[in-house]
């Protein structure tokens, strides 16, 4: 990324005379033709572009840290982004007093000079909050800039046809406590997301349906905000699939943003398109709603969806569990060996599978990464569903799909979330910067 800066414009003394085709300095002041110097007219429009020059460079050096995977110095920035060496010490001088980077030890470099200083976010200063309600537990997370978990609180519960109000207000109960206990040890909050498992708005905003949960048309955010705490951090929301896929997303960060086709396993099946990094989320944010693909059209009561037939219900009901069983006992069935419960996974996966090889028929995908309690089973799911791919990917024989268990660990949604909101702090680092730090940062 190259940078934009004025050196091009040379000095508008008096005495520099005038060159065919170089403007000089719009900033100089004039002379009459008697000499004397004419005030200088303000330019707000300059003044505008300097200052989202300013932005985007802080944004630039801000983002070359969070994102990097080894902490990078100085002179690396600049490497990489085009940016003068001087303007991103300046930068960085920035952002190390708002309290966003920190220096770690300076490090011996392979050639001779001065040693490299190592760059890092700065932890337990600014964090995210993601909190999330789905068929069996509600949760808050705290990230930091960092990347580490400040706080978390999670309740077990089957929350299927529960009063959507009563689940908001224990939410709030338990996200309440967890703000103010954060604002107390004087850590900045960016905001606060909340993953849910169905359809919500982007643009209009309340959360539309999640069948699951037995919801339809709720007001979310204005739920919320009944709570004093929540009321000065009101959530934005997403579906817990793709919120869930941009934690893995920055997991598997690198020089090239990450594509991937993500699988979220759980009661529902939900799913999310990751295309360099971004999550690629449709006209009104809908996009990614696999489990409710139409599999198999001639299934006993109708055309079969994904999700009623690898959903975590489905699998159990086929392994001889009780409908509604928790997770961990189907869990526990397979790993024991259990002949039927093994039967069961095997067969949903084999749907899965399916499912995946026609998406990625239609959107050429070249990855799939298995998520949620397909993540869980995946040593039992893995096999079927890469058979199940290279049998139906027209294009498999020339380009095998890469399928992998994701990597962002439990509850990814709600670190999804977390991330999602720090995200504007890199994106507007400056709204963060003390005033003494606003004063000193260079354009």
């Amino acid at each position: 990324m190259a940078e934009a800066s004025d050196d091009a414009h040379p000095a508008g003394g008096a005495s520099a005379p005038e060159r065919p085709g170089v403007a000089d300095d719009p900033d100089a002041p004039r002379r009459t033709r008697h000499g004397r110097a004419a005030e200088r007219v303000p330019d707000p429009v300059r003044a505008r572009r300097q200052e989202h020059l300013r932005e985007h460079n802080l944004s630039v050096a801000l983002a070359s840290v969070v994102d990097a995977t080894a902490p990078p110095s100085r002179a690396q920035i600049a490497a990489a982004t085009g940016l003068a060496r001087g303007t991103v010490t300046g930068l960085v001088d920035v952002l190390i007093e708002a309290g966003l980077v920190r220096e770690l030890d300076p490090v011996a470099v392979p050639r001779a000079g001065r040693p490299a200083v190592p760059l890092v976010p700065a932890a337990g200063r600014i964090a995210g909050v993601g909190m999330e309600v789905n068929v069996d537990y509600l949760g808050v997370r705290v990230v930091d800039l960092a990347g580490g978990v400040l706080v978390e609180r999670v309740e077990q519960d089957d929350l299927r046809g529960a009063d959507p109000g009563d689940v908001l207000d224990r939410l709030a109960a338990l996200a309440g406590p967890v703000l103010a206990g954060l604002q107390a040890d004087g850590v900045r909050v960016a905001g606060t997301a909340l993953a849910l498992p169905g359809l919500v708005d982007r643009v209009t905003g309340p959360l539309r349906v999640a069948p699951n949960l037995g919801w339809r048309d709720v007001d979310v955010v204005a739920r919320l905000a009944a709570d004093p705490v929540l009321a000065s951090f009101p959530p934005r929301l997403a579906n817990e699939a793709n919120l869930a896929a941009r934690a893995e997303a920055h997991v598997r960060r690198g020089a090239d943003g990450p594509s991937f086709l993500y699988v979220s396993g759980e009661v529902g099946v939900g799913g999310a398109l990751v295309l360099d990094g971004e999550i690629f989320l449709g006209r009104h944010g809908w996009s990614g709603e696999i489990g409710h693909m139409v599999v198999d059209g001639s299934a006993r009561g109708g055309p079969a969806t994904l999700e009623r037939l690898a959903g975590q219900d489905a699998i159990a009901t086929a392994a001889g569990l009780p409908a509604g069983s928790r997770f961990a006992e189907l869990l526990a069935a397979v790993e024991a060996g259990d002949r039927r419960a093994l039967d069961a996974v095997h067969g949903a996966a084999r749907w899965l599978g399916l499912a995946l090889a026609t998406v990625a028929n239609v959107v050429d995908v070249g990855a799939v990464v298995l998520g949620g309690t397909f993540g869980q089973l995946y040593p039992h799911v893995e096999a079927p569903v890469r058979d199940a791919l290279d049998a139906h990917v027209i294009f498999a024989p020339w380009s095998t799909l890469e399928v992998s268990r994701a990597r962002a660990g439990a509850y990814p949604a709600m670190t999804g979330g977390a991330l999602a909101v720090l995200r504007q702090v890199v994106a507007e680092p400056s709204v963060w910067l003390t005033p003494d730090a606003a004063a000193a940062s260079p354009r």
